[in-house]
């Protein structure tokens, strides 16, 4: 069977799956050919993942984390920002950063969701059709500008831009959406630095230290700062967005899902936003750098070899999931990655969770479902991917108003 996992069609269409399967059988660790390069290692099971995302002494994320990268603009945030730093920078900088998304902070995060949320569906029940993506992107915009203090007539804008960075197929377009976010972060944090106020950012450039280990400690610095900002604008957007649209999709096809959702409660919204997000994976893939000779599942990786995680084969391991290839809401145990696996297990879990968890809440309380009015269009990345484009009719349960909601 040909493999070839740089090519964007499968991701398309959304018929990249089968490929997958095949790997799991038959090539679990399977070299990728590359047109003017040396190719690279796909790890599709979940055992081998999850193995070399816990050996970071062996596998570094500090070369890139993703295929297509540009070496020029990894070495410049390498060791400062989360996703391309190793251990012990990468301990301490996590331990720093977690605290903005500390117990302490949950509450007004939790409020701030809730208050999103309302709002969006609110609209959305009083239009009846609509592209859910249009929903779907709002949501984790809204929550992360909010949090960062970000102007509101930014947010289109960073919504927009979020996208070109991390979804373009284009490696310029991506690098110069980057490059905005960037000034743009520059400019608000030392607008925060002198006049501080109650957001994410004034929170982590004046009352975070990260821990040197030798029992000193140091404020963030400002390339700190903006290179982790961007990570969190990213990942919170990327992994709602796609998940809430992929879950409507399958709700729209398998209404017996919403109806089994429904009658199992509140007790029934934590595992249905677990398999979400076993079923969107929009983290399609991660990559590794091994530093040293070593083997995975017996087959020789030479140092220097790059090594991809492909979290959306592990999410499907027969070995793992009994029935992988079905949708189900009451689905447990769940050993997914959706947000990857140790270490490098995504900061902003917490906030997708709970934002995910929040939108089935407040659809669950007026619809009886959804039905689809057009095709489901799906992106071409092979690293943040998911549907674009989902034309849908809500099911109103009853008839409803924004009065009669804020009411309720």
């Amino acid at each position: 069977m040909r493999i070839d996992l740089l090519d964007p069609a499968p991701f398309a269409r959304n018929d990249f799956w089968s490929a997958f399967t095949w790997l799991r059988a038959n090539a679990p660790v399977y070299r990728n050919p590359e047109p003017g390069g040396d190719g690279f290692w796909v790890l599709s099971k979940h055992r081998d993942i999850t193995r070399v995302y816990a050996d970071s002494d062996t596998f570094s994320s500090a070369h890139g984390m993703r295929l297509g990268s540009d070496p020029a603009a990894v070495a410049a945030v390498a060791q400062r920002m989360l996703i391309v730093s190793d251990v012990p920078h990468h301990t301490r900088l996590k331990r720093a950063l977690s605290q903005a998304f500390g117990p302490q902070r949950m509450p007004r995060l939790e409020a701030l969701v809730r208050t999103v949320v309302a709002e969006l569906v609110t609209e959305a029940a009083e239009s009846g059709e609509l592209d859910f993506i249009d929903l779907a992107k709002q949501l984790p915009n809204r929550v992360v500008c909010a949090m960062m203090g970000i102007p509101r007539a930014d947010w289109a804008w960073i919504g927009a831009l979020t996208t070109d960075a991390f979804d373009s197929p284009d490696e310029a377009v991506r690098s110069t959406a980057h490059s905005e976010i960037f000034l743009y972060f520059i400019e608000l944090l030392a607008e925060r630095r002198a006049r501080p106020g109650t957001d994410l950012i004034s929170d982590i450039a004046h009352d975070t230290l990260v821990d040197e280990g030798d029992g000193t400690a140091r404020p963030l610095s400002d390339e700190e700062i903006v290179f982790n900002c961007n990570g969190v604008l990213s990942g919170a957007n990327e992994t709602t967005r796609y998940s809430a649209a992929g879950a409507v999709h399958m709700f729209a096809q398998q209404p017996g899902q919403w109806e089994l959702l429904r009658r199992l409660g509140p007790a029934g919204i934590a595992p249905a936003v677990e398999e979400i997000l076993r079923w969107t994976t929009p983290g399609v893939h991660a990559l590794r750098t091994a530093v040293r000779d070593t083997e995975i599942a017996g087959v020789p990786v030479a140092a220097g070899d790059r090594v991809t995680l492909w979290n959306v084969s592990a999410n499907r391991d027969e070995d793992v999931f009994t029935d992988p290839h079905t949708f189900r809401v009451d689905r447990h145990p769940n050993r997914h990655l959706a947000f990857g696996h140790g270490r490098h297990l995504c900061l902003g879990a917490r906030l997708a969770r709970f934002e995910l968890g929040a939108l089935l809440t407040e659809l669950l309380a007026v619809l009886d479902g959804f039905e689809l009015t057009g095709p489901a269009v799906f992106n071409s990345s092979n690293f943040t991917w998911g549907i674009k484009s989902l034309p849908v009719r809500l099911l109103r349960s009853r008839a409803f108003t924004g009065a009669e909601r804020a009411a309720l």
